[in-house]
């Protein structure tokens, strides 16, 4: 089954400090490619009607640059059931691979609050771009519990979607303020390129994953993320966060990354040794 293709143009303003394109706006990039492979045909009653994200797992193969041509997106199914399904992508540039990534999917009834099945014609029209994908390995982490680096996050006026519930690509903002802000207290070596540090090393995002887990709409008081590393590589940090409703407990949802330490030309390079003390005094297990 050849897969559904489109392109994504990028913007300027998708740039982090690292002159790259930030792993955020590549969830926003998938979304993109996603709401354009649904919404001509029959499925598009998914987006009119109401679709939730269950969860993402986002491989990030290499650095996307700016360039004034758009990214290539492939975009096929790759799991299919009664009331939930997996969308497959692989996005390109220059002929190379950048990304590869899966989105669980549930449409979701917007008057009653509840997941419903998918209609006949839904149904139909995902199974003509059924791919037998191969999946990505699940990055577990512990649960926190209540344990981890804490974060006051709060909602812009701009975060809700057409649904009146805050965007999934922005849980992952919320997930990179409270990792940037952790790493960044727990040791100097750890602070962003932009940030006031001239001797800042550059941290790469190879994986990420998300759970989503309840809505967030957007409030005045803010909502926390808890952040704690759970394994430590030669290269690489293993990350976990939970983004919760601190004024019930509520876990809304739960994100695993992997960061890897990088130099000028993000070749690989060790932890700095500062970093790696700080980070084992953090932490977490089962």
């Amino acid at each position: 089954m050849t897969p559904f293709v489109t392109e994504v143009q990028i913007r300027w303003t998708d740039l982090d400090a690292q002159g790259h394109v930030n792993n955020v706006m590549v969830a926003e990039y998938l979304q993109e490619a996603r709401v354009r492979f649904l919404l001509p045909g029959p499925a598009g009653t998914l987006l009119d009607n109401g679709c939730v994200v269950v969860g993402h797992q986002i491989a990030y193969r290499s650095p996307i640059m700016f360039d004034n041509e758009p990214l290539r997106v492939e975009v096929a199914v790759s799991e299919l059931g009664a009331a939930r399904f997996a969308v497959a992508y692989r996005v390109e540039q220059s002929g190379r691979t950048a990304v590869e990534a899966r989105t669980t999917m549930c449409p979701f009834d917007l008057v009653r609050q509840t997941p419903r099945r998918l209609t006949a014609d839904e149904h139909a029209f995902l199974a003509e771009w059924r791919v037998d994908a191969e999946p990505l390995r699940p990055l577990a982490a512990p649960v926190l519990n209540g344990r981890g680096t804490p974060l006051d996050v709060y909602t812009r006026w701009s975060d809700p979607d057409r649904y009146g519930h805050v965007n999934n690509v922005r849980f992952l903002d919320f997930a990179l303020a409270g990792r940037v802000d952790m790493t960044s207290r727990a040791d100097a070596s750890m602070a962003r390129v932009g940030m006031d540090n001239p001797d800042a090393v550059r941290w790469l995002i190879a994986r990420q994953d998300i759970d989503y887990l309840a809505q967030l709409r957007y409030r005045l008081t803010p909502h926390r993320v808890l952040t704690a590393p759970f394994a430590l590589g030669s290269t690489s940090i293993s990350l976990t966060s939970e983004i919760i409703d601190p004024d019930d407990g509520t876990v809304c949802a739960r994100a695993r990354s992997v960061l890897v330490c990088a130099d000028e030309q993000g070749s690989k390079r060790l932890l700095p040794g500062s970093a790696r003390a700080a980070l084992e005094a953090l932490l977490v297990g089962t």
